[in-house]
């Protein structure tokens, strides 16, 4: 509980000195509404169901996305350590594109994809495969060889040697670039949400800028930072679970 309440504290001071602020008039209510006038919003959106149908949109484009990040960036990333001829034609284009501000290329998959949710996901699938490509890269790549030459050693096929050493050696390497991924696949949905209007945590941020509605864009911000809290939460119990034989979790 102590332990609980020290990484609480940091936030229960925010608070403080943001109510503070707002009840001193020190900003203008315009600017920076009061806590408690955002967590009535909060309630209002989730009495209403628009919060739960918003996030839930949210959700499922950030998350297919993500998946299909992943099913494309650990089968690139293996074939790019284990390959020298992918990983010729292949790192340059990583090492580019890694850096690069992906929601620039949103006008052109609305182009290709149209309005909807397929351009959003294809969005998202975007700026989180780098992520996931160079974890899977550099996992593969940091098996130690001794592990594998005994192995070969001892008669394992290619397959079996995936399966039983590369996999499991390299399996933190590639959760490390599921998480990063999966932030960066909410964050990419929420501003695609922004720019294209819709339904959604960002389009309805949107549309209370829009209408000049300052609780509304709090509470908006307030809602995706929970979506994000539970989410990365739920991505670090996967983590623990998968990984529960690993010196990670066990150091004895």
């Amino acid at each position: 509980m102590m332990r609980l309440l020290a990484r609480l504290s940091p936030i229960v001071v925010l608070l403080a000195v943001w109510e503070g602020a707002a009840l001193l008039h020190l900003v203008k209510p315009f600017l920076l509404p009061a806590p408690h006038v955002v967590a009535g919003r909060i309630w209002k959106d989730v009495i209403s169901g628009q919060f739960e149908m918003n996030a839930a949109l949210t959700l499922y484009r950030a998350l297919i996305g993500f998946a299909m990040a992943c099913l494309i960036g650990v089968p690139a990333g293996i074939l790019i350590a284990s390959d020298r001829f992918v990983r010729w034609f292949a790192e340059p284009l990583v090492s580019v594109g890694f850096p690069m501000p992906k929601i620039a290329f949103l006008p052109v998959f609305m182009l290709w994809f149209g309005v909807y949710d397929v351009s959003k996901i294809v969005m998202v699938c975007f700026a989180a495969v780098f992520a996931v490509v160079a974890a899977a890269e550099a996992g593969t790549r940091g098996v130690d060889k001794f592990m594998l030459w005994s192995a070969r050693a001892m008669g394992a096929g290619r397959y079996q040697l995936f399966r039983e050493v590369i996999l499991p050696a390299a399996m933190p390497q590639f959760l490390t670039g599921m998480q990063i991924a999966l932030p960066v696949s909410l964050i990419t949905a929420v501003a695609a949400e922004m720019l294209m209007g819709g339904a959604g945590l960002g389009g309805a941020m949107l549309a209370a800028g829009n209408y000049a509605d300052s609780p509304g864009v709090f509470s908006g911000i307030v809602q995706t930072s929970v979506v994000g809290l539970v989410a990365v939460a739920g991505m670090t119990a996967l983590r623990r679970r998968l990984l529960r034989w690993h010196p990670e979790f066990n150091p004895r």
